[in-house]
């Protein structure tokens, strides 16, 4: 049990190098992403918009022009935690970015209002990743659990089933980089469309939300690279048999 735990799982004296080789690079570049979008951010939202809207009124004007009458806007609390709750119809926007004038502000309650339409309409990405969403949840938490418990217990089913649920996130993660790609592509075309934000402001608006993109392909490739090791360390253990 002993040697082929630290001989044939991809383990070296109880240390994983499928962790340190696949999973360390990708958490590293999640925090730079991360720490990318905060700068971003910041540096534009210290930047008012000529138009002089917020967040908020950017956002009733973009709905109003996109026939969403029955979406409402909210605000909710911290920073960066805009989102669009498709259940009750509601656009909720940070306190960074519901009364805020600026082109982050603005960029980001664009993007949010892209989500709504999706919705609306009915966009077959976003309607796979609502789909994936309980299996995301179960996935991402239990998934990788099971399965290093599997190896460990030299128990392929559960090794198996681990792996499976794990998959099911990484879909999630996939399928989110489009719908992501696309509410944003969606906010800068009715920004110009709207005379929201001038040309050079647009640029600033293209950084904030390109920057927030980098958050969901690092998060993508954790995934990814979190699902590989399952699976290398699923066949070391085979090797071992």
């Amino acid at each position: 049990m002993i040697t082929s735990l630290y001989g044939g799982y991809g383990l070296f004296y109880g240390f994983d190098i499928y962790y340190l080789i696949l999973v360390i690079p990708t958490l590293l570049i999640s925090l730079w992403a991360q720490a990318k979008v905060k700068r971003t951010f910041h540096t534009y939202s210290q930047q008012a918009a000529v138009s002089g809207m917020t967040g908020r009124t950017a956002a009733e004007r973009i709905i109003e022009r996109l026939h969403l009458d029955h979406v409402r806007i909210e605000r909710v609390s911290g920073q960066l935690t805009d989102h669009y709750d498709p259940r009750s119809h509601v656009l909720r926007l940070s306190d960074a970015t519901y009364a805020s004038p600026s082109i982050a502000a603005i960029g980001v309650a664009a993007h949010e209002a892209g989500h709504a339409a999706q919705h609306e309409e009915g966009y077959l990405p976003n309607k796979i990743r609502g789909a994936l969403v309980p299996v995301a949840r179960i996935g991402s938490s239990m998934g990788p659990l099971l399965a290093i418990f599997g190896i460990i217990m030299t128990f392929q089913p559960l090794i198996t089933i681990g792996i499976y649920l794990f998959f099911g996130a990484v879909l999630f993660y996939l399928v989110t980089l489009p719908v992501e790609f696309n509410a944003s592509a969606r906010a800068i075309r009715v920004l110009e469309e709207q005379d929201i934000l001038t040309r050079n402001e647009l640029d600033g608006a293209r950084k904030v939300l390109r920057a927030a993109a980098l958050t969901y392909v690092a998060s993508a490739l954790a995934a990814i690279a979190n699902l590989l090791r399952l699976v290398l360390l699923s066949r070391g253990r085979g090797s071992r048999r």
